[in-house]
């Protein structure tokens, strides 16, 4: 039973940083991946936001700019760990049209996205950030106005 205690304790002591590296990563890797099948082919790209995609009241055009535009963007700011809470917020909203609009059925991945993005938007990026640093670096400023 003391092992158990042991155990226990041992887990819930593990820093938070180490826990929030591989949640930005892993959203990141996912909306990184998202740009990189449109990059290859973005007449392709195209069509889909025409016949599949559909996404309501944006042009296929501008709706496919603006998805390749965030996926290139917020991963790379989840990456470095800066404005996550931002890039974040940006994603879960990508996600609720990918969920509404696109593809209603694939909500079991859609929870798991939005699950460790939730915690980074509750919890931020960690320790192990440009948004840590900044706000040592800063905090007191921003508290003090």
């Amino acid at each position: 039973m003391n092992q158990l205690i042991r155990l226990r304790a041992w887990l819930e002591s593990v820093p938070y940083w180490v826990l929030a590296l591989p949640l930005r990563f892993g959203v990141a890797w996912i909306f990184w991946n998202a740009a990189q099948v449109k990059l290859i082919n973005w007449q392709r790209t195209i069509e889909l936001f025409i016949d599949e995609y559909r996404v309501p009241l944006l042009p296929p055009e501008f709706a496919a700019s603006m998805a390749l535009s965030i996926e290139l963007t917020a991963p790379i700011l989840l990456v470095l760990g800066l404005l996550t809470r931002v890039a974040v917020l940006v994603l879960l909203g990508m996600t609720a049209v990918i969920q509404t609009f696109v593809y209603p059925d694939a909500w079991p991945t859609h929870l798991q996205w939005s699950a460790m993005m939730l915690v980074l938007l509750c919890r931020g990026a960690g320790a192990v950030s440009v948004d840590h640093f900044l706000w040592r670096r800063y905090g007191t400023r921003l508290q003090a106005t």
